[in-house]
């Protein structure tokens, strides 16, 4: 009896662990912009994970590609989307976080009514809708036009595995 108690507070304790670790992580990652998912009808898990891969969740990141805020939107590409949903271009609130996300998360639904394989979606989401249409036509990276068998740029396959990572985490847990 003594053995089984000790096995019992020991699973007692373990448990108590991986719960307070569990929904210590779920409040350290920010769910602010679930809105903006579910306005584009994006999966809120697929949003969040594309800003944690761009920005980390920094509202203010820019690149040296001239990318702005969470979801690292050219402001070329934030008015594409701002003109195709009848919204008002505003470039000067691509650092505001709900307005990045709003806009990154309707890029992510255009790319996704475009190209229907979701690891096709988040390529051209990093190397560009254009250069990813022209992967597909070519048999060496894709054998049916739609889903890529290979990806030839390294940092393109890199992130698309990353935003795949993180998208897992975040449906577990949200």
């Amino acid at each position: 009896m003594g053995k089984f108690k000790y096995v019992l507070i020991g699973v007692s304790a373990l448990i108590l662990s991986l719960s307070t670790l569990f929904f210590g992580m779920r409040a350290a990652f920010p769910r602010r912009y679930g809105a903006a998912a579910e306005q584009s009808a994006i999966e809120p898990a697929l949003a969040y994970a594309v800003m944690k891969a761009e920005s980390g969740f920094n509202e203010h990141a820019k690149s040296k590609a001239g990318a702005i805020g969470l979801m690292q939107l050219k402001p070329s590409t934030a008015e594409f989307v701002c003109m195709r949903s009848n919204l008002v271009f505003e470039p000067h609130r691509l650092e505001e976080g709900a307005y990045n996300a709003l806009l990154g998360c309707r890029y992510l639904q255009y790319l996704t009514e475009k190209f229907s394989v979701l690891e096709t979606v988040i390529a051209a989401y990093n190397a560009g809708e254009g250069t990813v249409s022209k992967w597909l036509e070519e048999k060496e990276y894709s054998d049916d036009g739609q889903k890529l068998n290979k990806i030839p740029y390294e940092e393109t396959r890199r992130y698309v595995k990353k935003v795949f990572r993180y998208c897992k985490v975040y449906r577990i847990l949200y």
